[in-house]
């Protein structure tokens, strides 16, 4: 009787002391989900604090990087100040908004590096959106462009296929350049030459004098210098690309990007643009081509 006393007494000490084990395991699991889970709150949480918040349209200065020789856009006028459908513009914006402006005239070929170190807060200066939209964060489109090539009026060149065997220049990493050496390859493969030169004026003068057979440009660029010079210029009917103007801005400052859209969006409906579209008519400017509305 004893041992079989004994026996039971020992199976229910194990049974206690099993019980015991697993309210202790369940315990241990419980605080470890417990503790797992404040340990996940507390990572979102810091990593919520230190994700990066778009202030780029907190600024009190806006300076505008832009290509002094680049009329009717910008430009050095009569009275030897910077002038231009797109300074004017961004005066504009400027006021509507409190900033000031800072005119930045800058060499065209050195815009990325002086707007990645913060030197230009942007790129406003007839400046084609299309094929740079992987380097800059750009408002939206506000004005219609295209390249087009122009040759004098008496030229015997008349189409894309005349310019076969000929001496072509445009500006130095500009969009016509971008063209001609990407989607319009072939065609550029068959000039006896495609040169580059800093700044559209130089070309055109060059094109005056017969030191080159056409030059390949803006379509903003091509009614400028027409209507400066109705009888010596000619523009080809055939265009190179059909593009857009647009404000480039340093690649992320998405804010600043929809503060400057928003800010012409209502520079239009209260008649500015189509005050400074009027301004610069005799320029080729045209409010036909406007796009923000």
């Amino acid at each position: 009787m004893k041992k079989k006393l004994l026996a039971i007494i020992g199976v229910a000490c194990m049974l206690c002391l099993s019980a015991v084990l697993l309210a202790g395991c369940g315990g241990s699991s419980a605080e470890s989900t417990a503790e797992e889970s404040a340990a996940t709150e507390e990572t979102s949480s810091s990593a919520a604090s230190t994700e990066a918040t778009d202030d780029s349209a907190e600024i009190t200065d806006l300076i505008v990087g832009f290509d002094q020789s680049y009329p009717p856009y910008g430009f050095v006028g009569d009275d030897g100040e910077f002038t231009g459908f797109d300074l004017d513009l961004a005066q504009a914006v400027c006021e509507k908004n409190g900033w000031n402006l800072q005119l930045e005239a800058i060499d065209w070929d050195a815009k990325d590096a002086m707007i990645d170190a913060g030197t230009i807060t942007c790129i406003w200066n007839g400046f084609t959106m299309e094929g740079r939209e992987d380097n800059y964060t750009f408002s939206d489109p506000y004005m219609l462009n295209g390249q087009v090539i122009v040759t004098t009026a008496g030229s015997d060149i008349n189409s894309l296929e005349d310019l076969a065997g000929k001496t072509v220049i445009t500006q130095v990493d500009s969009a016509a350049l971008d063209v001609l050496e990407g989607d319009k390859a072939d065609l550029a493969a068959t000039f006896a030459s495609l040169d580059t030169i800093a700044e559209y004026n130089t070309a055109f003068m060059m094109l005056q004098s017969g030191q080159v057979d056409a030059v390949a440009c803006d379509l903003s660029i091509a009614e400028y210098n027409m209507a400066a010079n109705p009888d010596t210029y000619k523009q080809l009917e055939e265009t190179l690309s059909d593009e857009h103007y647009a404000v480039g801005f340093k690649l992320g400052n998405e804010a600043l990007a929809e503060q400057v859209t928003e800010t012409l969006k209502e520079l239009n409906e209260d008649g500015t643009v189509q005050e400074l579209c009027d301004k610069y008519a005799e320029y080729g400017i045209s409010y036909e081509n406007w796009l923000i509305k």
